[in-house]
């Protein structure tokens, strides 16, 4: 009998997120410090002769047809490169909003070709792994090895990983889905006028942080470029940006990504939970988790 393997796929924060430019094929160029949540999506895979998904999970009406989820999109694009690659049964839990600035679609992926790996003896550092994922998309090459890092480009540049100090964090989500298009095409240079500050410096720097304290302090120096933009399509973004800050003990709020979900940074788990509560309260409408950031 062939055993299930499984992978967790963690929900991708954009602790920051600056926008450099656009470019001639029309994307944009980014600078971004990412980090992952201790909760997200869960894929498991029976190794077989056929490629097969089914979805489950309170976010499984989300995620549309099966030829246009990603995990079924990475594991051919895999198969492209890999000959007479095992696949099989792929079983997504599927937990975090789509469309929200989490990169769930994304983390689906980075599992999905980690399982794939598992199953057919590739290394981890496998070359044809990470051109799998830079054609499945911009954010899977950061999800396949689930670390902080900073990102640039399209998602495609990665700085080696940073140790750094993990975050009690709250995620919320109004129930609503943002187009990362209409997001982008919503950004404008002239109204991001300052300086990029995440460079070799800032690396340096990140690489030594020694404790919450002083991360904190410098994400403070810090923005989401894609923020205002998202925040001008829907408006229930800044309500949620609102409500954070007036959290006790929220230390920073900050939109994810190109939305809609939210962050909130608290000294505590304490704290967290308190306001998690609150929230949901106020809110029972919408997606609150508490998590650790790291």
């Amino acid at each position: 009998m062939v055993s299930d393997l499984v992978e967790s796929a963690p929900a991708k924060v954009n602790l920051t997120l600056r926008v450099l430019g656009q470019r001639a094929d029309g994307y944009h160029d980014i600078e971004s410090l990412v980090v992952f949540a201790d909760f997200g999506d869960r894929l498991s895979l029976t190794p077989g002769a056929d490629l097969t998904l089914s979805v489950a999970g309170p976010g499984a009406a989300q995620t549309g047809a099966e030829t246009d989820n990603l995990v079924v999109k990475a594991a051919l694009a895999l198969a492209a490169r890999v000959t007479q690659l095992r696949a099989g049964a792929f079983r997504l839990e599927k937990n975090l909003p789509v469309a929200a600035g989490l990169g769930g679609g994304s983390a689906d992926a980075a599992a999905a070709l980690r399982l794939l790996a598992r199953a057919n003896d590739l290394a981890p550092d496998d070359p044809r792994l990470y051109e799998a994922a830079r054609v499945t998309g911009a954010d899977v090459s950061v999800c396949l090895d689930p670390r902080p890092r900073i990102m640039r480009g399209i998602g495609e540049i990665l700085s080696a990983p940073l140790a750094l100090p993990r975050l009690s964090a709250l995620l919320v989500n109004p129930g609503i889905a943002v187009p990362t298009k209409l997001v982008f095409s919503g950004w404008k240079p002239s109204a991001n006028l300052a300086p990029v500050s995440v460079g070799a410096t800032d690396l340096a720097v990140l690489a030594r942080v020694p404790n919450e304290r002083q991360l904190l302090d410098w994400l403070m120096g810090e923005v989401n470029d894609l923020e205002a933009p998202a925040v001008a399509l829907e408006r229930a973004i800044a309500d949620v940006l609102a409500s954070l800050h007036g959290a006790a003990g929220c230390r920073l709020a900050r939109m994810s990504g190109s939305g809609a979900t939210c962050f909130a940074l608290f000294s505590s788990a304490a704290e967290t939970a308190t306001a998690a509560k609150n929230l949901r309260a106020q809110f029972p409408h919408w997606w609150i988790i508490e998590t650790a950031l790291g």
